[in-house]
């Protein structure tokens, strides 16, 4: 299985903290944020990684290489400027995806999910849930009894963590495309899946919530 990671967005919400590096570059507990993704993937058995790229996506590229020595591979799906959005970015990196079913990761998720559960064995297409937090409280996706995703109450947080099927995307044209009308067809196909997930997982998306997870990384050490 490969895995995609998003890394394109300019996070806007964080001010001056992304002025000068992207989102994913942000340190927590010593490390950038989407090296702990790729050190993680890189642990549950991954070994081909696709990183989409648009603000001061050399800065990642630096940073990450061509992932050898995480013990991985690492392509580059570049976007240019403005990003393309969740599923327009997986259309522009389809040809590096692969025609298996591939695990996506945002990048601006701090969690500890142990991906191998998504890794281990083949798996339908798949989104992983958690309880909603205090930003996000309405939900996003509910859960029926047979574990399929849902529309109906109650609604759990969509954590940015995925398996999804390229050939759902393929008749995709291509440019700036959410994802949730993507994720909303494949609903009402009855053919998603979900996991919830009561561990550790953070939307870093402004600077309070980056003060609070660098805060639980320190916790930890």
């Amino acid at each position: 299985m490969r895995a995609m990671i998003l890394a394109a967005g300019r996070g806007e919400r964080m001010g001056a903290l992304t002025a000068t590096q992207p989102k994913p570059l942000l340190e927590i507990g010593g490390r950038p944020l989407i090296e702990h993704h790729v050190v993680r993937l890189a642990a549950s058995g991954i070994e081909e990684i696709v990183v989409n790229l648009s603000y001061r996506g050399n800065q990642i590229r630096a940073l990450l290489g061509d992932g050898s020595r995480y013990g991985l591979t690492i392509a580059y799906s570049e976007e240019g400027e403005p990003p393309l959005e969740t599923a327009g970015g997986i259309v522009r990196a389809l040809p590096l995806l692969g025609e298996e079913p591939f695990l996506l990761v945002n990048s601006d998720v701090f969690t500890d999910f142990d991906f191998r559960v998504l890794v281990d064995e083949p798996r339908a297409p798949t989104l992983v849930l958690v309880p909603n937090p205090a930003h996000h409280p309405h939900g996003d996706f509910g859960l029926d009894a047979n574990g399929f995703v849902s529309a109906t109450p109650p609604l759990f947080t969509y954590a940015g963590v995925a398996v999804l099927d390229p050939r759902r995307f393929v008749s995709l044209e291509p440019g700036r495309r959410p994802l949730k009308p993507v994720l909303d067809a494949a609903i009402a196909r009855r053919e998603l899946r979900g996991i919830k997930f009561a561990g550790l997982w953070l939307d870093v998306g402004t600077p309070e919530r980056l003060a609070e997870a660098r805060a639980l990384a320190a916790g930890g050490e």
